[in-house]
C-alpha cells in the first residue's frame, strides 16, 4: 500500500522525465518534509555518484526520501508494535501510547485523533491503522516533541496577585549592541515583545523641540524620539501576550518634558493605559492580578506622594505642576546613573528614629540636585512606583504593596549570599526587578537562575545578547503559553516559608530524572565542513539551586552530522525540580580544545514529556532550525 501511495504522490514530477537537485528539493517541499541543504545535497550527489550526469529517477527518489527520512531508530519502534511489520492498528498504537510514552490517561479515541491526524495513507487511515509513514510523522510533530503540549498554553492560575509570578523582563530595551557606542532601535522593543517580554526599560532624556529622546544617557548610543517607541508599543503589547505589560521609566527628563512624555503616553495608548486603580478602589493589602489587567499597560516610575493624593487629584487641573522628591523617594534605577539623581545627605526622621542597624548607602560627595517629577506623570504611576532600596527591615517596616525596588546585580548577589531567608520573605511581598552591573559595556548577561531561585520577579537581561543566559531566560518563559507570567512554587510565595536555595528543606519532592540519548537527526554542519560533516556531542546541563547544578555530556561522534546514534544514558538527582532548568546543547569538537556551537534547546525541568520524544533545536541567535533534532527517551519519578 505505502509503495503505491509513495509512486502516485511522486509520478506527476517526473512526467516530463527524471528531476534535478531542484526538483528534488520542490518534491520534498510538496510531501512536507524538513531537509537541510547541505545534507540533501550530500546524498543527492551521493546517489548521482552511482550513474552519470546530474538527474534522478524515480527510484533514486524513493532512496534519497529514505535516507532522509526512513530512521531505524523510529523503525525499531514502530516493528515491536505493529502486528505483521507494516501496519499499526489503532489498539496497538494504544499500547505503545501507555507504555512507552507513559500516557496513562489515553484512550481508543486519544489513537483515533493521532491516525486521523497523521496518516497520510488514505485506504490505511479508513481502516483506522497506522503505516510506518504515519508513524515517521508522528514521531517528528510537535506532540512528540520533550516539550509538554499542556504547558504551550496558558494553565496555571492567573488570579494571584502579581508579586507571586516571574515576570519576562528586559534591560536597556532600546539597544541592539553595545552600552556605550551602539544603535537604539525600535526593533529592540518589537523582537523583545514578540518574545513575549512583559517589562521594558525605557530611558528618556531631554530632547529638541521639547520632544523626549530614548537612548543610553552620557555615552554614544543613537537617540531615537520616546513618541515612536511608544507607538511602536502600542502596536505591538499585546501580540504573544494578553498579560499586562510593565514599562519601566528610567527618567532624566526636566518636568517640562516629562509633561509630554504623559501626554504621550495617554493619547498613543488610550484605554491600553492603566491610570486609575482597577473598579476605582484602592486596595492597599494586596497587588491585583496578572488576568484583572489584561491588556493593560502599567507605567513603573518614581512618583509624588501616595495613590490616594493622586485620587484626588485627578479632579483639578495640574498641568504644569512639579513636585519635588523627598529623600526616601530618590532611587537611581541604574548603576550607571548614581550621578544623574545622587542621594540626599540629610537622614530622614524615618532613618533616624528606627533603623540604625542597615548601613546607608554609601554618600557621593556630589552636589545635591533635587529631582523633580511632573505630577502629571507621577499620576500615571499605580501599582508600580518605583521606590528606593534601603534594606529588607526597612521594607517590612515601610514598604507598601505597590512599591517596587530594584536591585543592582552585584548588589543583590550579595544580598542572596548573606540573607536569603530574608531576600525571600521580601519577594513574597514586593516586585523586585534586578538588573545588570554599569560595568558590562559589551551588554553580557549574568545567570538569571540565582535570582528566580530567590524568588526575584524581575530579573532583567540584555534581550539582544545572545548566550547560555538569554537561552535559560527564552526556556523559563516558553512555560505557561510564552505569556511572559510563570506562577513562582508555593515555597516563594508563601510569607511565612522558611525555604533558601541552600537549605531546600522539605519544600519540594525530589526527582529521579533519567535521560537515555538515541540519536541526532540533521544536525547543522561545521562550520569547517566543506560537505555535511561534523563530530557532535551533546552536554546535558542541570541549573537550578546550588545542589541541583549538573553537567554531563555524551561521547563524539566522528564525522556524522546527518544521523549520530550515541544509545548513552544520563541521571540526574534534582531536589527542587520546580526551579530546575535543563538544556541540552550540541556541540562540534573541533579539537580537543575547541568546540563548535551547533544548537541548543532549554525548558523547565516541569515541562519534560516521558517516553520517546524529539528535541529540537535552537541556533545561536535563537532561530529553530526547522530540520535538526534529537532524539531521546525521558523517564523520571
Amino acid at each position: 500500500t505505502s509503495h503505491t501511495w509513495f509512486w502516485n504522490l511522486i509520478q506527476n514530477d517526473f512526467k516530463t522525465g527524471n528531476i534535478d537537485l531542484e526538483g528534488c528539493m520542490r518534491l520534498l517541499e510538496k510531501m512536507q518534509i524538513n531537509f537541510d541543504e547541505d545534507h540533501l545535497k550530500h546524498i543527492f550527489k551521493k546517489t548521482i555518484d552511482k550513474h552519470s550526469g546530474d538527474i534522478i529517477s524515480m527510484d533514486d527518489f524513493k532512496a534519497i526520501y529514505r535516507a532522509l527520512v526512513h530512521r531505524p531508530e523510529f523503525e525499531e519502534l514502530f516493528k515491536a508494535y505493529s502486528t505483521d511489520g507494516n501496519i499499526l492498528p489503532d489498539g496497538q498504537l494504544l499500547k505503545f501510547l501507555a507504555k512507552e510514552q507513559f500516557q496513562t490517561e489515553a484512550n481508543e479515541t486519544t489513537a483515533l485523533e493521532i491516525i486521523m491526524k497523521y496518516e497520510p495513507i488514505d485506504e490505511v487511515r479508513k481502516k483506522r491503522q497506522m503505516s510506518f509513514e504515519g508513524f515517521i510523522r508522528y514521531m517528528n510533530s510537535d506532540e512528540c516533541s520533550i516539550f509538554k503540549s499542556q504547558h504551550k498554553s496558558v494553565y496555571q492560575d492567573m488570579t494571584r496577585p502579581l508579586c507571586d509570578y516571574f515576570i519576562s523582563s528586559s534591560h536597556n530595551t532600546y539597544l541592539i549592541a553595545d552600552q556605550l557606542m551602539g544603535p537604539s532601535h525600535l526593533w529592540g522593543y518589537t523582537s523583545a515583545l514578540l518574545k513575549g517580554c512583559r517589562c521594558l526599560e525605557i530611558d528618556c532624556w531631554d530632547g529638541n523641540n521639547n520632544e523626549p529622546i530614548v537612548y543610553h544617557g552620557h555615552t554614544l548610543t543613537s537617540k531615537i524620539p520616546f513618541r515612536s517607541v511608544i507607538r511602536v508599543i502600542d502596536k505591538y503589547a499585546f501580540m504573544s501576550s494578553a498579560y499586562p505589560l510593565v514599562l519601566s521609566l528610567e527618567n532624566h527628563c526636566s518636568p517640562k518634558q516629562q509633561e509630554v512624555m504623559a501626554e504621550c503616553l495617554k493619547s498613543i495608548l488610550g484605554d491600553k493605559l492603566l491610570s486609575t486603580p482597577i473598579g476605582g478602589e484602592v486596595d492597599m493589602t494586596r497587588l491585583p492580578s496578572p488576568e484583572a489587567l489584561k491588556f493593560k499597560v502599567l507605567i513603573k516610575n518614581k512618583k509624588v506622594g501616595t495613590l490616594e493624593q493622586s485620587l484626588l487629584r485627578m479632579e483639578d487641573d495640574y498641568g504644569g505642576q512639579a513636585e519635588e522628591l523627598s529623600d526616601s523617594e530618590l532611587q537611581s534605577d541604574d548603576e550607571d546613573t548614581d550621578d544623574t539623581l545622587p542621594l540626599q545627605r540629610t537622614r530622614s526622621p524615618a532613618k533616624r528614629k528606627g533603623d540604625h542597624r542597615s548601613s546607608p548607602l554609601p554618600q557621593k560627595k556630589t552636589k545635591v540636585k533635587r529631582a523633580k517629577i511632573a505630577l502629571a506623570l507621577s499620576d500615571l504611576v499605580v501599582y508600580t512606583k518605583s521606590q528606593k532600596f534601603v534594606s529588607f527591615e526597612h521594607s517590612l517596616q515601610h514598604q507598601q504593596c505597590y512599591e517596587n525596588n530594584s536591585i543592582g546585580e552585584s548588589q543583590a548577589r550579595k544580598l542572596a549570599r548573606l540573607s536569603a531567608k530574608e531576600f525571600i520573605s521580601h519577594t513574597t511581598r514586593f516586585i523586585t526587578r534586578i538588573y545588570p552591573k554599569g560595568t558590562r559595556m559589551s551588554s553580557s548577561n549574568y545567570n538569571p537562575q540565582e535570582f528566580w531561585n530567590v524568588g526575584c520577579q524581575m530579573v532583567a537581561l540584555n534581550f539582544q545578547t545572545p548566550g547560555t543566559q538569554m537561552e535559560l531566560q527564552d526556556g523559563k518563559f516558553l512555560d505557561n503559553g510564552g505569556c511572559g507570567y510563570v506562577l513562582k512554587p508555593e515555597f516563594l510565595r508563601d510569607r511565612n516559608t522558611t525555604f533558601t536555595p541552600r537549605n531546600v528543606g522539605a519544600y519540594s519532592k525530589p526527582m529521579s530524572l533519567s535521560i537515555r540519548l538515541i540519536s541526532g537527526h540533521q544536525l547543522p554542519p561545521s562550520a569547517m565542513s566543506k560537505t555535511n560533516k561534523a563530530d557532535p556531542m551533546v552536554h546535558i546541563e542541570i541549573y537550578g539551586v546550588p545542589e541541583d547544578q549538573a553537567r554531563k555530556k555524551s561521547s563524539v561522534v566522528k564525522s556524522n552530522a546527518l544521523c549520530p546514534k550515541w544509545n548513552e544514558t544520563f541521571s540526574f538527582h534534582i531536589q527542587v525540580p520546580e526551579l530546575a532548568m535543563i538544556r541540552f546543547c550540541v556541540e562540534d569538537e573541533v579539537s580537543l580544545v575547541n568546540n563548535e556551537f551547533l544548537g541548543q534547546y532549554t525548558l523547565p525541568v516541569m515541562s519534560l514529556n516521558t517516553g520517546y520524544r524529539n528535541i529540537p533545536l535552537i541556533s545561536k541567535d535563537g532561530i529553530k532550525l526547522e530540520s535538526a533534532s534529537l532524539f531521546a527517551h525521558v523517564w523520571y519519578y
